[in-house]
């Protein structure tokens, strides 16, 4: 057998995503105690068997060793506060956390995904771990959505078959929510793997493309990130790729109404923006070179916006960074817009889209 060392099992455990709970127990005297726990599975439907597992020195170990009932706590998404205090060492990790009391007297932590409550029937050694048995006696599941973790961090959950629905012209429609709903998801890691660059979300809403949601990173291209912005669809990247991959029948007419004032205000388009619409095209995504301080930014700024499409082929959303010119080079083919472009095309595949 091939050797490896705990951190690289650990790092391949990671790959498997789990839910996260809070398993809490009495011990005799009455006193609670909880620890985190995502070793939780389920055993039998008949009758409802559940497993979970805890780690030999963990300073609660005597009390779930000896107690006769557990309640496993399935985490809500909004917990993650939670998950973080009972895994800590200390005496104190019931402060400010409310409560109820279930069968037994063991604690039940209130606005969880769900819970179980357990009578323990069993325990089975498990190298440093011990594994217990429950029997559940009784359930609650509520509507929030469950925490989930998987690679060392917290991650949301959303759904993968989407099915058919289909987004409205200038409505975000339900492709266009869940676009969203996923993107958002995959926002931290995206960030991470583009070298910590300000990436955005973009729908076209009732008066254009419009930014939904940031994500600043740690090095933010600059403090003036808001929400609810209408961005030009001449002069920005964002812009440009609605200009570029939606419907003509949806943004045309907003293309040419911005074109005749910018003409106005004495910026006249002399062929520019259809040679950056086929650029556009040609590279599968949109890009805007800053050659002066960004009016918004206040600095000289890069940009690249790739499009996510639904399982009809509508564009629905718009997935963009922003960041400064030094910090990212404006070649097509450099690491950032590939990743970006990729990630998109992961994103539009789970929306059911089959194209290129």
């Amino acid at each position: 057998m091939d050797a490896f060392d705990h951190r690289e099992f650990r790092r391949t455990l990671g790959a498997f995503t789990t839910g996260v709970t809070v398993v809490t127990t009495v011990d005799a005297a009455g006193k609670p105690y909880g620890v985190t726990a995502n070793s939780f599975s389920s055993v039998s439907l008949d009758p409802p068997l559940i497993l979970w597992s805890q780690a030999l020195t963990s300073s609660s170990y005597p009390a779930f060793r000896d107690c006769e009932r557990f309640v496993v706590n399935i985490l809500g998404d909004h917990q993650v506060h939670v998950s973080n205090q009972f895994a800590k060492s200390g005496d104190d990790k019931f402060q400010g956390i409310a409560v109820r009391t279930g069968l037994g007297g063991v604690p039940v932590i209130d606005d969880s995904a769900a819970h179980l409550e357990c009578r323990k029937v069993a325990a089975y050694p498990g190298g440093d771990h011990v594994v217990y048995i429950g029997q559940v006696e009784r359930i609650h599941r509520s509507a929030h959505r469950p925490l989930a973790f998987g690679e060392g961090r917290y991650m949301v959950t959303f759904a993968h078959d989407l099915g058919e629905a289909r987004a409205t012209p200038g409505n975000a429609g339900m492709a266009a929510l869940e676009a969203v709903r996923m993107a958002g998801a995959a926002l931290a890691e995206t960030c991470e793997r583009i070298g910590q660059r300000t990436l955005g979300l973009a729908v076209w809403g009732n008066q254009g493309a419009t930014i939904v949601r940031w994500e600043p990173s740690l090095q933010p291209v600059s403090p003036y990130l808001q929400t609810g912005v209408v961005v030009s669809l001449t002069q920005s990247a964002t812009g440009l790729a609605f200009a570029a991959f939606m419907r003509p029948d949806v943004v045309e007419d907003a293309v040419r109404h911005e074109l005749r004032l910018r003409e106005a205000e004495g910026h006249p388009d002399e062929g520019q923006f259809a040679l950056r619409l086929a650029e556009a095209r040609e590279h599968g995504m949109a890009r805007a070179v800053g050659c002066a301080p960004s009016p918004r930014h206040k600095v000289r700024v890069n940009a690249f916006s790739v499009p996510v499409f639904d399982a009809q082929g509508e564009m629905v959303l718009a997935l963009s960074t922003t960041c400064e010119a030094e910090r990212l080079a404006p070649d097509w083919d450099g690491e950032v817009p590939r990743i970006l472009r990729a990630t998109a095309q992961r994103l539009s595949a789970r929306l059911g889209h089959r194209g290129q």
